[in-house]
């Protein structure tokens, strides 16, 4: 089986995949949208895309990806993170990792070293790389891939002490199931009125099914138009849920829903 996450080798994201792949399955793409691309063309069994976060929240990439192309939800890994600052010496002048990454050690990067300059890069492995090759930069990433170049400056410095970061395993939409304790799904009501979004809410509210999760993302068609991003605590396999569904497709009449399937959680280290 192929699958596909973020690269280089390392990242959370590596770490996540690891739960569904073994190493030599394992490649990697530099952005989300190319791994749902990657997957929604058949060209991988699977993908592995980082979709929210216990402090920054959820990744927009990730849920305009889901959005706008064809892939099913089939399987969710939540990983715990560990940030550690790793630098070849403890003078530097750059703190380069993923933008995530950053903001996840806000507090203590502002704390630390406020003269520091932040530097986004594509993943918290290319920070690392930088820091490698670059003895003034210092990177943000897991404790374990600091290797034989780069020293551990400091461990666990990410803000809150229960980060984790929530992942998804995505499939082709063929392989979409109705089995599983939890589904996503997206909606565009294709409507704007008052009380729209208490009648899509009400859907589930009127079934006893817990929204687990809803985001507004911009539908890119004009100002004030909005995707919804759902998840809700049932499977698809539940008549409730498909009753709950039936009435939402009503209400989204002039739009559409898209049912990214139901799957069961997993924790991963």
């Amino acid at each position: 089986m192929r699958a596909l996450t973020l690269g280089p080798a390392g990242t959370y994201s590596h770490r996540a995949t690891r739960a569904i792949a073994t190493d030599e399955e394992i490649e990697f793409a530099e952005s989300v949208t190319g791994i749902v691309e990657g997957v929604a063309g058949g060209e991988f069994q699977r993908g592995v895309i980082p979709v929210e976060n216990s402090i920054e929240g959820s990744v927009s990439e990730s849920m305009d990806a889901l959005a706008d192309r064809n892939v099913a939800v089939v399987r969710e890994i939540v990983t715990p993170i560990r940030h550690a600052l790793l630098a070849q010496t403890g003078e530097f002048e750059v703190v380069a990792s993923h933008a995530q990454a950053l903001a996840q050690c806000r507090e203590y990067l502002d704390r630390e070293y406020p003269n520091a300059t932040l530097e986004a890069v594509a993943s918290t492995s290319q920070g690392v790389e930088r820091a490698r090759e670059d003895a003034s930069v210092a990177a943000i990433g897991h404790p374990d891939n600091g290797g034989d170049v780069l020293r551990v400056l400091a461990e666990d410095i990410q803000d809150q002490d229960s980060n984790t970061t929530r992942f998804v395993v995505i499939a082709p939409q063929s392989e979409r199931s109705d089995a599983g304790g939890k589904t996503s799904i997206v909606v565009y009501p294709g409507n704007d009125y008052p009380g729209l979004l208490l009648e899509l809410l009400e859907c589930f509210a009127d079934r006893d099914i817990n929204l687990s999760r809803i985001e507004s993302r911009p539908s890119g068609q004009r100002l004030g138009d909005y995707v919804f991003h759902i998840d809700f605590n049932a499977g698809l396999y539940e008549d409730r849920a498909q009753a709950a569904l039936d009435e939402l497709e009503d209400i989204c009449g002039k739009g559409w829903v898209k049912v990214l399937g139901s799957y069961d959680t997993e924790h991963a280290l």
